[in-house]
């Protein structure tokens, strides 16, 4: 949704819309967007859960996600949702907004999933962070 309206990208017949990948922010889904490299559609949450800034799930657009993966109806293109990937910012709170979210998805049987965190291409290994290093470890892929 755009500010209550729906996203233009969510009304485009091309996209699939049984795939949602959800972002805290709208400058986040541009920054997606401009890969070109997904082909579904979003959901802006408009923040993120910070129970320190008294901001909970109410307080964001949780319920209206929650209520799209329930009812078709109110999803894109009236279809039903099988993937929601969650896009949130690895910090603290986006970390618990997305264990949050993992657990209300997975009570109602869909799939959910995160993008890749690790090494960025181009860095080098003595540079990296712990945290950078024990995602990348965590997230590793075979070859």
């Amino acid at each position: 949704d755009s500010e209550g309206g729906v996203c233009p990208i969510n009304l485009d017949p091309r996209r699939d819309r049984s795939l949602v990948l959800v972002v805290e922010q709208p400058r986040d889904l541009i920054a997606i967007e401009g890969t070109g490299m997904y082909r579904g559609i979003y959901h802006v949450l408009l923040g993120r859960i910070s129970p320190l800034d008294g901001v909970g799930p109410e307080d964001l657009t949780i319920p209206q996600l929650l209520a799209r993966v329930d009812d078709p109806s109110k999803n894109a293109g009236g279809e039903k949702i099988t993937e929601v990937v969650l896009a949130l910012n690895p910090t603290l709170e986006g970390d618990g907004t997305s264990l949050y979210l993992a657990e209300q998805l997975q009570q109602r049987g869909v799939k959910v999933s995160r993008l890749a965190r690790g090494l960025p291409s181009g860095s080098q290994l003595e540079y990296a962070s712990k945290a950078v290093l024990a995602d990348a470890i965590a997230g590793r892929q075979a070859m």
